[in-house]
């Protein structure tokens, strides 16, 4: 199974939830939430997309990196590439229906695990879904990370230790989600928290414990002290609040805030192995894909998710040869291209 034979599947499999466009920029599923578009204009996802494009690489090779190092270490688990399944649910509501959430993350689950590299699995308004994710990480001994959406903090706490149960080795919260309006339509009651809100999360558990839908420099100094330890600076993929910059466009400023008191994760807009470098490249530690997940999954099951991964792990090689970085270590400022 080749990428161009995943995509041509999905694109039949997704019920025209998704185009399964030649480039995954937001433009075709404008506003399409539920969906999987970004919300309103959908320009909170397509900036995802053009603050990346806008960052070039210089090439170098005069140098010895030839056979450049990929992997990395975070959260006591080695990942082949710096790379995260980002946490993706709601078959129902948004990928067309035509497979089951069991089916989906499984799929998900299983060729992460078999590239080499682990997913994140998430919460929904449907509460059976986390359940069946986590049923399904369970199944593979616990080999990922559960994120839970902004409940109120006791039921947040409730399903932190049905985590622990299914043997994750990390939790974290996406706050974002507490605009999301797939959740606003099911009444759930999501909402914002304080630093000591997100303090007693933390102290409710051994776990690392991961802040995502992190945007501003005065936020992410918040999350530490707030002792979580990790954040994800995302948008939520454009899905939640329109008209916020790009992940790429303030990744710098926050790396350079919080390099060292925290893991820095990113996600918005990554597609490629050049994308991955490039979010390395501007501070993160490790970075999140998600749409391409749901894309590989729907065109190719497990197959097609390692396919997808398989071509990330290449590209990123290619581009650390090209730029001179032997390993992941080495990937900085240096690469990206400023006049």
């Amino acid at each position: 199974m080749n990428i161009k034979e995943v995509r041509k599947a999905a694109r039949e499999n997704l019920n025209n939830s998704c185009k399964v466009c030649p480039v995954c920029n937001g433009v075709a599923c404008a506003g399409q939430v539920p969906g999987m578009g970004g919300k309103g204009s959908g320009d909170a996802f397509k900036v995802n997309i053009d603050a990346l494009n806008k960052y070039k690489l210089n090439m170098r090779v005069i140098h010895d990196a030839k056979n450049p190092e990929t992997s990395i270490e975070l959260f006591g688990k080695k990942l082949d590439i710096p790379v995260f399944a980002a946490p993706v649910s709601g078959t129902t509501l948004n990928m067309g229906g035509k497979f089951t959430e069991e089916e989906y993350i499984s799929w998900v689950i299983d060729g992460c695990l078999n590239a080499g590299i682990y997913p994140m699995v998430g919460d929904t308004a449907v509460d059976s879904f986390l359940i069946t994710n986590l049923e399904a990480l369970k199944k593979a001994d616990g080999q990922g990370i559960v994120f839970i959406k902004p409940w109120e903090n006791e039921n947040v706490i409730k399903k932190i230790k049905m985590a622990e149960e299914a043997g994750a080795f990390a939790v974290g919260m996406d706050i974002d989600a507490c605009g999301l309006i797939t959740l606003a339509l099911h009444g759930k009651p999501v909402m914002p928290k304080t630093v000591e809100d997100i303090k007693e999360l933390v102290n409710s558990t051994k776990l690392p414990f991961i802040l995502k839908g992190i945007m501003t420099v005065d936020e992410a100094l918040l999350a530490v002290e707030a002792g979580v330890d990790a954040i994800v600076v995302s948008n939520h993929g454009g899905r939640v609040l329109d008209q916020t910059p790009g992940v790429a466009d303030v990744l710098e400023d926050i790396s350079k805030a919080v390099k060292g008191k925290v893991t820095i994760l990113a996600d918005g807009g990554v597609r490629t192995g050049v994308d991955v470098l490039k979010f390395i490249a501007l501070g993160a530690d490790a970075v999140l894909i998600g749409r391409p997940f749901v894309t590989a999954s729907f065109g190719g099951q497990s197959e097609g998710v390692r396919t997808y991964i398989e071509e990330l792990k290449g590209e990123l090689k290619s581009a650390m040869v090209l730029t001179g970085c032997k390993d992941v270590k080495n990937i900085d400022g240096r690469v990206l291209f400023r006049k």
